[in-house]
């Protein structure tokens, strides 16, 4: 059974011009564990495509299914339902810059639990695993770019979601960093068997996944 099946989806948006199709009957399949990159050219859906598994938007056509359970995003719970499921790490990191490192953290658990004890516990066992406890007090200011993303990942995972969506978060970061972060992503799905699916327009980054996918007009295949 997959963790998440996508069947022929669809995405087009209104321009000036006329539609702007963005996605054409994609179609994908996730197994727990996977190590998945999405690459392409600037603007070719990669970043639409994974708003759309992440529930973050709706398509246009088809359907994604999450344990063969079909996603209805008129769901009353589909937040929650979000909330415990997927994490997400962006390019800009959006951390909130009045909240310390480890309490951006602990915010998502904390919304799903009401507990923030518990929450900043867990937050503190993440930052250790991630290399970055030291800096827990400190604010996103007063971080580097690649701390700020150690710390969106570890705040990814702090409801143990069952995967994991990286939108070109490597995007802002110099090389050094960019590798550091990507070797991290590889060794907690080597370790913690966590399932990502990295959109990269680098690919030099994709070819340390597992699975290689390009999206081209539309249409995602596998990269030989």
């Amino acid at each position: 059974m997959s963790l998440l099946k996508v069947e022929n989806l669809s995405k087009s948006y209104q321009e000036a011009t006329g539609r702007l199709e963005v996605l054409r009957n994609v179609n994908l399949e996730v197994e727990t564990g996977d190590m998945i990159a999405i690459t392409g050219e600037s603007g070719s859906g990669k970043s639409t495509l994974l708003h759309l598994m992440g529930m973050l938007d709706k398509p246009d056509n088809g359907a994604i299914y999450y344990s063969n359970k079909k996603i209805e995003m008129k769901d009353r719970k589909i937040s929650e339902f979000r909330n415990k499921t997927v994490g997400f790490v962006f390019q800009f990191h959006y951390l909130l810059e009045d909240f310390t490192a480890e309490e951006n953290v602990a915010m998502p658990m904390f919304l799903a639990s009401r507990n923030f004890k518990k929450s900043l516990g867990k937050a503190q066992k993440l930052l250790k695993a991630l290399d970055i406890y030291e800096r827990r007090d400190h604010y996103p200011n007063q971080l580097s770019g690649g701390e700020q993303q150690r710390v969106a990942v570890a705040r990814a995972l702090i409801n143990s979601p069952e995967i994991i969506f990286a939108d070109e978060p490597t995007g802002n970061l110099d090389a050094k960093h960019s590798e550091e972060l990507i070797d991290l992503l590889v060794e907690l799905n080597k370790i913690k068997n966590h399932t990502f699916i990295v959109v990269t327009h680098n690919l030099e980054i994709a070819r340390k996944m597992g699975k290689i996918y390009i999206l081209e007009n539309g249409v995602l295949r596998v990269l030989e």
